[in-house]
């Protein structure tokens, strides 16, 4: 079976579960602090596919990189993955989680990339322009790129507005090329 349709078909029921128990944000907050630490920590991976660990020791690392407040739903989804055996699919189901949470949620995520940083007063100008345009919550991440050199660069959803110095001297060079 597809990797992605096992990953949404366990998010699904993850989060149905959590929504009748009213801990739907708490596990959203597990399923971030997990696939961050994917991210964050590529060894996790190789731990968790080593056939040569108990699922007992799966279970502990796996709680530990939930982060520090794991409830008792997320201690028993990770022990159903791994009395499946789905462990590999791990890292996609908490993704997966994620993405149905924010959707059932009406929450956007915006990034907005700037050489420098940028002012709060700035920051809520952005988060109210994103609100009116996708009519739900923003959770807003800023970053600071000084390779970008100037301008801004803002995503959310499938949106994507590149304004930034560097792309316009490439766009630029690609001109004087032809």
């Amino acid at each position: 079976m597809d990797l992605g349709v096992i990953s949404v078909r366990y998010a699904r029921a993850l989060l149905k579960s959590a929504i009748a128990e009213k801990q739907e944000y708490e596990l959203y907050q597990s399923m971030q602090s997990l696939a961050e630490s994917y991210v964050n920590v590529p060894e996790l991976r190789f731990t968790i596919d080593n056939p040569m660990l108990s699922k007992e020791a799966k279970q502990t690392v796996l709680e530990t990189a939930c982060g520090n407040n794991v409830n008792q739903l997320t201690k028993r989804f990770i022990a159903l993955v791994l009395k499946e055996g789905r462990e590999k699919a791990l890292q996609f189901m908490a993704a997966s989680y994620i993405t149905l949470y924010r959707k059932h949620n009406n929450i956007t995520s915006s990034r907005l990339v700037t050489a420098s940083t940028v002012d709060t007063a700035t920051e809520q100008k952005v988060i109210r322009l994103v609100e009116d345009n996708t009519q739900g919550t923003v959770e807003f991440h800023a970053e600071v790129d000084p390779e970008i050199i100037g301008g801004f660069i803002l995503e959310y959803d499938t949106y994507r507005m590149d304004a930034s110095v560097k792309s316009k001297l490439r766009r630029i060079l690609t001109e004087l090329k032809k």
